[in-house]
Protein backbone atom coordinates (compact mmCIF):
# COMPACT_ATOMS: atom_id res chain seq x y z
CA UNK A 1 0.00 0.00 0.00
CA UNK A 2 0.64 3.67 -0.63
CA UNK A 3 0.50 5.33 2.84
CA UNK A 4 -0.31 9.38 2.99
CA UNK A 5 -0.55 11.44 5.30
CA UNK A 6 -2.54 15.18 4.80
CA UNK A 7 -2.13 17.06 8.16
CA UNK A 8 -4.61 20.38 7.27
CA UNK A 9 -3.91 23.68 9.32
CA UNK A 10 -3.12 26.95 8.19
CA UNK A 11 -1.41 27.33 12.01
CA UNK A 12 1.09 24.88 11.05
CA UNK A 13 2.09 26.62 8.18
CA UNK A 14 2.49 30.14 9.84
CA UNK A 15 4.30 29.27 13.12
CA UNK A 16 1.54 28.88 15.44
CA UNK A 17 1.47 25.29 15.95
CA UNK A 18 4.14 22.96 15.32
CA UNK A 19 3.13 19.61 13.43
CA UNK A 20 3.30 16.33 15.49
CA UNK A 21 1.59 14.03 13.43
CA UNK A 22 4.78 13.10 10.46
CA UNK A 23 6.96 11.78 13.13
CA UNK A 24 4.01 9.51 14.67
CA UNK A 25 2.68 8.24 11.75
CA UNK A 26 5.97 7.04 9.97
CA UNK A 27 7.19 5.48 13.06
CA UNK A 28 3.69 3.45 13.47
CA UNK A 29 3.61 2.79 10.04
CA UNK A 30 7.50 1.56 10.73
CA UNK A 31 6.73 -0.92 13.40
CA UNK A 32 5.02 -3.24 10.63
CA UNK A 33 7.66 -2.86 7.93
CA UNK A 34 5.86 -0.11 5.82
CA UNK A 35 7.19 3.71 5.00
CA UNK A 36 5.13 6.77 4.07
CA UNK A 37 4.66 7.05 0.41
CA UNK A 38 4.40 11.00 0.63
CA UNK A 39 3.14 13.88 3.40
CA UNK A 40 1.35 16.82 2.69
CA UNK A 41 1.09 19.80 5.26
CA UNK A 42 -1.61 22.46 3.60
CA UNK A 43 -3.66 24.95 4.61
CA UNK A 44 -7.38 25.29 5.12
CA UNK A 45 -8.32 26.14 1.70
CA UNK A 46 -11.43 24.44 0.02
CA UNK A 47 -10.10 24.00 -3.49
CA UNK A 48 -6.25 22.69 -1.97
CA UNK A 49 -7.89 20.04 0.23
CA UNK A 50 -10.18 19.01 -2.63
CA UNK A 51 -7.16 18.76 -4.83
CA UNK A 52 -5.39 17.01 -2.58
CA UNK A 53 -7.91 14.57 -1.82
CA UNK A 54 -8.09 13.83 -5.33
CA UNK A 55 -5.01 13.13 -6.16
CA UNK A 56 -4.64 10.62 -3.70
CA UNK A 57 -8.51 8.71 -4.80
CA UNK A 58 -6.58 8.15 -8.30
CA UNK A 59 -4.11 5.67 -6.39
CA UNK A 60 -5.56 2.80 -6.41
CA UNK A 61 -2.82 1.31 -3.57
CA UNK A 62 -3.50 4.76 -1.31
CA UNK A 63 -4.18 4.77 2.15
CA UNK A 64 -4.83 8.26 3.86
CA UNK A 65 -4.33 9.21 7.26
CA UNK A 66 -6.00 12.97 6.92
CA UNK A 67 -5.68 15.13 10.37
CA UNK A 68 -7.35 18.07 11.50
CA UNK A 69 -10.78 20.04 10.07
CA UNK A 70 -13.65 17.67 11.56
CA UNK A 71 -14.78 20.56 14.11
CA UNK A 72 -17.48 22.63 14.27
CA UNK A 73 -16.19 25.93 13.71
CA UNK A 74 -16.10 28.04 10.62
CA UNK A 75 -12.55 26.16 9.01
CA UNK A 76 -13.15 22.84 9.46
CA UNK A 77 -13.86 21.96 6.23
CA UNK A 78 -12.94 18.44 6.28
CA UNK A 79 -16.48 16.76 6.52
CA UNK A 80 -17.91 18.81 3.48
CA UNK A 81 -14.94 18.32 1.34
CA UNK A 82 -13.80 14.24 2.23
CA UNK A 83 -17.94 13.54 1.04
CA UNK A 84 -17.77 15.49 -2.37
CA UNK A 85 -14.34 13.72 -3.15
CA UNK A 86 -15.42 10.26 -1.89
CA UNK A 87 -18.55 9.79 -2.00
CA UNK A 88 -20.07 12.55 -4.63
CA UNK A 89 -22.18 13.23 -1.93
CA UNK A 90 -23.50 15.83 0.80
CA UNK A 91 -22.78 14.62 3.99
CA UNK A 92 -25.26 13.40 6.06
CA UNK A 93 -26.11 12.75 9.49
CA UNK A 94 -24.60 10.17 11.16
CA UNK A 95 -27.21 8.84 14.18
CA UNK A 96 -25.10 7.08 16.76
CA UNK A 97 -22.46 10.25 16.34
CA UNK A 98 -25.40 12.58 17.00
CA UNK A 99 -26.58 10.92 20.00
CA UNK A 100 -22.67 10.40 21.22
CA UNK A 101 -22.58 14.67 21.31
CA UNK A 102 -26.03 14.87 23.06
CA UNK A 103 -25.28 12.95 25.72
CA UNK A 104 -21.57 14.40 26.16
CA UNK A 105 -22.97 18.32 25.85
CA UNK A 106 -26.73 18.13 26.42
CA UNK A 107 -28.45 21.28 25.23
CA UNK A 108 -25.37 22.71 24.69
CA UNK A 109 -24.76 20.21 21.67
CA UNK A 110 -26.48 22.98 19.38
CA UNK A 111 -26.08 24.76 17.72
CA UNK A 112 -22.93 24.30 16.72
CA UNK A 113 -21.16 21.03 17.80
CA UNK A 114 -24.58 18.85 16.54
CA UNK A 115 -23.23 19.52 13.04
CA UNK A 116 -19.85 17.49 13.81
CA UNK A 117 -22.38 13.97 13.01
CA UNK A 118 -22.75 15.62 9.72
CA UNK A 119 -20.56 13.15 7.90
CA UNK A 120 -20.32 11.07 4.38
CA UNK A 121 -22.13 8.31 3.68
CA UNK A 122 -21.56 4.57 4.72
CA UNK A 123 -18.60 5.90 7.35
CA UNK A 124 -17.12 3.81 10.29
CA UNK A 125 -16.62 6.05 13.17
CA UNK A 126 -13.18 5.96 14.67
CA UNK A 127 -13.30 5.72 18.61
CA UNK A 128 -12.08 8.94 20.30
CA UNK A 129 -10.38 7.86 23.67
CA UNK A 130 -10.33 11.49 24.86
CA UNK A 131 -13.75 12.88 24.24
CA UNK A 132 -16.02 10.17 22.39
CA UNK A 133 -16.05 12.72 19.40
CA UNK A 134 -15.13 10.37 16.89
CA UNK A 135 -13.55 10.65 13.38
CA UNK A 136 -14.73 8.51 10.95
CA UNK A 137 -13.22 5.82 8.11
CA UNK A 138 -14.24 6.19 4.19
CA UNK A 139 -14.11 2.02 2.63
CA UNK A 140 -11.22 1.48 5.44
CA UNK A 141 -8.61 3.14 3.10
CA UNK A 142 -9.32 7.29 4.21
CA UNK A 143 -9.49 7.93 7.77
CA UNK A 144 -10.06 10.88 9.30
CA UNK A 145 -9.09 12.56 12.61
CA UNK A 146 -8.90 15.90 14.82
CA UNK A 147 -6.14 17.81 14.45
CA UNK A 148 -5.44 17.07 18.44
CA UNK A 149 -2.58 14.48 18.82
CA UNK A 150 -4.02 13.48 21.84
CA UNK A 151 -6.91 12.28 20.27
CA UNK A 152 -5.59 11.51 16.54
CA UNK A 153 -3.20 9.25 17.68
CA UNK A 154 -4.19 7.02 19.58
CA UNK A 155 -6.74 6.55 16.49
CA UNK A 156 -4.61 5.99 14.26
CA UNK A 157 -2.27 3.64 16.24
CA UNK A 158 -5.59 1.54 16.37
CA UNK A 159 -6.21 1.77 12.47
CA UNK A 160 -2.65 0.56 11.50
CA UNK A 161 -2.70 -2.06 14.33
CA UNK A 162 -6.04 -3.23 12.71
CA UNK A 163 -5.74 -2.82 9.28
CA UNK A 164 -2.36 -2.69 7.97
CA UNK A 165 -0.12 -4.99 10.90
CA UNK A 166 0.97 -7.61 8.11
CA UNK A 167 4.86 -6.81 9.96
CA UNK A 168 6.24 -7.73 6.82
CA UNK A 169 10.16 -7.52 7.37
CA UNK A 170 11.88 -4.71 5.21
CA UNK A 171 15.80 -5.06 4.80
CA UNK A 172 18.28 -1.92 3.97
CA UNK A 173 21.89 -1.91 3.70
CA UNK A 174 23.66 1.28 3.21
CA UNK A 175 27.52 2.27 2.11
CA UNK A 176 29.15 5.82 2.18
CA UNK A 177 31.94 5.70 -0.55
CA UNK A 178 35.00 7.94 -1.24
CA UNK A 179 33.49 9.08 -4.59
CA UNK A 180 30.93 11.14 -6.16
CA UNK A 181 27.49 9.70 -7.41
CA UNK A 182 28.83 9.96 -11.07
CA UNK A 183 31.11 6.82 -10.68
CA UNK A 184 27.66 4.53 -9.38
CA UNK A 185 24.93 5.92 -11.42
CA UNK A 186 25.75 3.13 -14.64
CA UNK A 187 24.94 0.52 -12.07
CA UNK A 188 22.41 2.45 -10.25
CA UNK A 189 20.57 2.13 -14.00
CA UNK A 190 20.53 -1.34 -13.08
CA UNK A 191 18.83 -1.86 -9.74
CA UNK A 192 15.16 -3.15 -10.45
CA UNK A 193 11.87 -1.02 -9.64
CA UNK A 194 11.05 -3.51 -6.27
CA UNK A 195 14.04 -2.12 -4.94
CA UNK A 196 13.89 1.77 -3.65
CA UNK A 197 17.51 3.04 -4.32
CA UNK A 198 18.40 6.50 -2.71
CA UNK A 199 21.61 8.15 -3.70
CA UNK A 200 22.69 11.19 -1.38
CA UNK A 201 25.88 13.02 -2.43
CA UNK A 202 28.07 14.99 -0.15
CA UNK A 203 31.11 17.07 -0.04
CA UNK A 204 33.37 16.79 2.89
CA UNK A 205 36.34 19.26 2.47
CA UNK A 206 35.73 20.07 -0.52
CA UNK A 207 35.62 16.29 -1.70
CA UNK A 208 32.59 14.65 -3.41
CA UNK A 209 31.08 11.58 -1.30
CA UNK A 210 27.80 9.45 -2.14
CA UNK A 211 25.94 7.80 0.54
CA UNK A 212 24.16 4.63 -1.19
CA UNK A 213 21.53 2.62 0.65
CA UNK A 214 19.23 0.13 -1.03
CA UNK A 215 16.03 -1.17 0.84
CA UNK A 216 13.41 -4.12 0.10
CA UNK A 217 11.30 -6.80 1.45
CA UNK A 218 13.24 -9.61 -0.66
CA UNK A 219 16.36 -9.84 0.66
CA UNK A 220 17.94 -12.32 -1.36
CA UNK A 221 17.99 -9.80 -4.23
CA UNK A 222 18.84 -6.74 -1.95
CA UNK A 223 22.15 -8.18 -0.59
CA UNK A 224 22.96 -9.68 -4.79
CA UNK A 225 22.31 -5.67 -6.11
CA UNK A 226 24.26 -3.88 -2.82
CA UNK A 227 27.29 -6.48 -3.81
CA UNK A 228 26.87 -4.85 -7.23
CA UNK A 229 27.86 -1.93 -5.62
CA UNK A 230 30.92 -3.37 -3.37
CA UNK A 231 32.18 -4.55 -6.28
CA UNK A 232 32.93 -1.95 -8.32
CA UNK A 233 34.16 -0.31 -5.42
CA UNK A 234 36.62 -2.91 -5.18
CA UNK A 235 37.65 -2.95 -8.11
CA UNK A 236 38.17 0.41 -8.94
CA UNK A 237 40.16 0.68 -5.35
CA UNK A 238 37.64 3.05 -3.79
CA UNK A 239 37.35 3.55 -0.05
CA UNK A 240 34.14 2.80 1.71
CA UNK A 241 32.70 1.69 4.71
CA UNK A 242 29.22 -0.14 5.28
CA UNK A 243 26.84 2.09 7.66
Amino acid sequence: MNFYTVIIGTEILNGRRVDKHFEFVKEELAKYGHELFASFIIKDDVELMRNTYELIKKDKDGVMFSFGGIGSTPDDLTRDIASEVFRKSKVITNKKFKQDIIDKFGDKAYPHRIHMSEIPPNSELLYNPINNMSGFALDKRYFFTPGFPSMAHPMIRDVIKTYFSDNKKRYRLTLFANTSEETLITLMQKVPSHIELSSLPMFIDNKANVELSLSSYDKVDLEKYFAMFQDELNTKKINYKLI
